[in-house]
């Protein structure tokens, strides 16, 4: 259903994004990410790393670093997927929000609300009319 490609939006190291490998109907769950949750009190010791840009809150005192997939959904402020987080399964499930096409990229808006439309944290100019990446 999803996979791994090279994506014109992003600009970081490696340039990937997840792309839709057939046509997705909203709604429809596209993948679950597995997470490793860690005190809010350590993220000081992620910061000095890479992976500082890639965690997601996770809760009020946790923060985590997401498997599978879960890291290399590209942003966009008019996202075609969201994601939930599952604390019982301990996974971010991602959702078409809206009919994906086969080939088309999925993008997620990194403030985790679809209409949040506040400056990322990582780069708060826009660019691209209005998209951003990391991956």
């Amino acid at each position: 259903m999803i996979e791994i490609k090279t994506s014109e939006l992003s600009d970081g190291d490696f340039n990937r994004g997840v792309f839709a490998t057939r046509d997705i109907k909203k709604g429809e769950l596209l993948h679950e990410a597995p997470v490793i949750a860690y005190p809010n009190k350590e993220h000081v010791f992620i910061e000095k790393t890479i992976l500082a840009d890639y965690a997601f809150e996770y809760g009020k005192n946790h923060t985590a670093i997401l498997l599978g997939y879960g890291m290399l959904f590209n942003h966009s402020y008019t996202p075609n997927a969201v994601y939930d987080i599952n604390f019982d399964n301990h996974t971010f499930d991602f959702y078409a929000y809206t009919d994906i096409k086969a080939g088309e990229e999925i993008l997620i808006n990194y403030n985790g609300e679809v209409d949040n439309d506040d400056p990322l944290w990582f780069n708060s100019e826009e660019k691209d009319g209005g998209e951003e990446e990391r991956n």
